[in-house]
This record gives structure tokens, sequence and C-alpha cells, in this order.
């Protein structure tokens, strides 16, 4: 003889395993984007640590992206082993660990193995937690990808306005991180724990090294290039408004805020857009937004109407990433982990290009090829089979 459960203990059963389900994720890219933005917040102090010139520094980010594009074999081969639940927690500890050991790192070349080390571990969670959220969009069927980047972002937000103040009390960047790691540790197995992913392992091919090919390369392509556009404009903007405008240091971080804060907006109602309007449309149609604003931004006559290009521009490139994530991941992990390997290779490799183009060139011509990139990221988009 079975016993079963009242139909309302079911029920209620269920309805909390929802309401878990709904608090799991978005704390999971909350806490990632936390992480992601105290390392970028305390770029400047680690650089000055070192003493690095801004050519070194440029070589030490690159390292960051060489470190995303070997993730993937590590990547599909923890996610092939452990699932996407398991893989989130220790990719999310190593993160955490990696991210004291840049804090501490007292040689140039400790700092690239840190930074290289940063590029394997954040891409590895990136592929999984992004992984867990597209299994998800597909047994609701509703899209939820756009809100999750969007709480990334804020958690990005959070993260650099913290590095912002244990600056300005001359916390050192070990110390802060240090600080950072235990409670985010804490979130990062509160989310894990409460996740309802299976920890069988998902069925990935097993490649040393791969690139997306066919319909996933447009995917891939698009990622590398909004990544590269997105880590520009939030390594380059403050600097664009404070030597072309000769902006205060009050004014010039207004620029990533300007963008970010639009950026967020965007995200969080983006899951509805789609179901309206579909992503190909609002990725095209988004990024040649992001181009206008950027370029408008070139052409200010002063640092407050570069502000709002700024911004225009982030509500514009906003879709890019939730949506092309949702369509890799839609293609199943394998799919996810190329193109995501792409995308971060390009968000860690963007700053140091536009830095050249800068030196050279001038800022202006700086900024204006962000915008060039974001006009080809439409004119790629439009193209893509996937992006539904």
């Amino acid at each position: 003889m079975q016993n079963h459960l009242p139909v309302s203990t079911a029920s209620a059963r269920n309805i909390a395993l929802s309401q878990s389900q709904s608090f799991a994720l978005p704390l999971l890219f909350t806490v990632f984007g936390m992480i992601m933005g105290s390392w970028a917040g305390r770029i400047p102090a680690m650089a000055q640590r070192v003493h690095v010139s801004h050519s070194a520094l440029s070589m030490i980010l690159l390292c960051g992206g060489l470190g995303a594009v070997l993730s993937y074999p590590i990547s599909s081969r923890m996610m092939g082993s452990l699932g996407a639940r398991k893989t989130m927690l220790v990719s999310g500890m190593a993160l955490l660990a990696v991210l004291i050991a840049i804090g501490a790192a007292p040689t140039v070349p400790l700092l690239m193995m840190a930074v290289l080390s940063l590029g394997i571990t954040a891409s590895t969670f990136d592929v999984a937690v992004n992984s867990a959220a597209t299994r998800r969009e597909k047994q609701t069927g509703k899209p939820e990808l756009s809100k999750l980047h969007g709480l990334g972002c804020a958690g990005g937000l959070v993260g650099a306005t913290l590095g912002s103040l244990m600056a300005s009390l001359h916390i050192a960047p070990a110390t802060h991180f240090v600080m950072l790691a235990g409670p985010l540790a804490l979130a990062l197995y509160f989310g894990y724990s409460l996740l309802d992913a299976t920890d069988a392992g998902e069925a990935v091919e097993k490649k040393s090294l791969s690139l997306p090919r066919g319909p996933l390369l447009f995917l891939g392509a698009i990622g590398f290039l909004g990544a590269m556009a997105e880590g520009s404009i939030a390594d380059w903007s403050g600097v664009f408004l404070k030597a072309h405008f000769g902006a205060s240091d009050g004014l010039a971080p207004l620029a990533l805020s300007a963008f970010s804060v639009m950026m967020l907006l965007a995200r969080l109602v983006g899951d509805k857009l789609k179901a309206r309007h579909g992503a190909r449309p609002l990725v095209t149609s988004g990024s040649m937004l992001g181009a206008a604003g950027l370029f408008f931004a070139v052409l200010s006559p002063n640092a407050y109407f570069a502000l709002f290009g700024f911004a225009v521009a982030g509500m514009g490139m906003a879709l890019v990433f939730p949506f092309v994530f949702s369509a890799a991941g839609a293609q199943g992990p394998a799919a996810l982990a190329g193109v995501a390997s792409m995308a971060y290779s390009g968000s860690l490799m963007g700053p140091p290009v536009i830095g050249a183009i800068a030196q050279g060139l001038g800022m202006q011509v700086a900024i204006a090829y962000i915008g060039v990139l974001a006009a080809l990221i439409a004119f790629v988009a439009s193209r893509s089979r996937l992006l539904k």
C-alpha cells in the first residue's frame, strides 16, 4: 500500500519549490555580477600596486581573454561529469579564490597568472549558470534571461560601487576581496542549495578547443562583438570624458553609471519585449540605437550631452547578451560553452584593443570604433537564424 501526500500538502510543497527556484537563479546571477564588478572596480589600484604602464596593463587584461578561450574544454568536461548545478558551485568557489589571489598578487607575472585563472573560472561559471537558466526557460516556456542578466548588471554596479568606497577608505584590494569572499561564498552556496537542477552530466563534445560553427558562429560573433563593446565602454567611457572634455573626477565615472543604469532598466523589461516582438529585431534595432548613442557621444559639444549618448547606448545594447545566451543555450550546453567562450574573450580583449587605438589615434576615434562594433552587431544579428 502506497502512501500519498494530501493534495493540499503536495500543492504547498510545489509552491515552495517554485518560489525557491524563482529566488535561486536571480541570487546566483547577482553574486556573479558582484564578483566581476568588484574586480573591475579595483583594476586601477591593482595596476598601481605592481607599477605597470597602460600598455603592460593591456597585456594583463589580455590574459583574462586567453583564459576565457581556454575555458571551453574545462567547462564542457565539468558540465559533462558534474552537471550545471555542481559546476556552478565548484567554479564559483574557485572564482572567489582567484579574486583573492588577484588582490594579493605581488608581481606582474603572478598577476597575469591570476587574471588568466579569472578568465577560466568566470567563463566556466557563466556557462553553468546560463545553462541552468536556459533549461528553466524551456521548462516554463517563459523568457527569463533578460531579467537575470539585468540582475547580474545590478550586482556589477553594487560591486563597482563597493570597490570605489573601499578605495576611498584606502583599503587594499586583497583585504577588500577577503572581506567580500566570505559573504559571497555563503550566498553562492545558498543559491546552489535552492536550485532544482539535475546533477546528471550534460552530453557535450570532448574537444580540447572548439569555436562555434555554422549558425552558431553568428551567435558567437554577436557575443564576441557585444562583449568587446560593453567591456570597452566600462573601462574607457570615463577616460573619454576626462581626456576629451576635461571632466572632473566626480563627473567622469557617471558615463559608466549612465550606461549601466539604462542597460539594467532595459533588461528588466526585455523578456516581455521578446515575447511580443522576438529576439532578432530587438537585438538588431537595439544595436543600431547603441551605435547612434556612441556616435552622439563622440560628436557631443560637452560632457553632459555625451552622458546622454552613453545612456542611449546602454539602453540599445542591453538585450544583446541575454538573447544570444538564450539562443545558444537552447542548442545545448556545448553550444552555450562555445558561444560563452567567444563572448568572454571579447569582454576581456576589447579594453586593451580600445586602449591601443586611443594611444595611436585619440579617444574620439576609439569611442567611435565601439560605435562601429555596435553597428556590426546589428548587421550580424539580422542574418542570424537562431535568434528568434
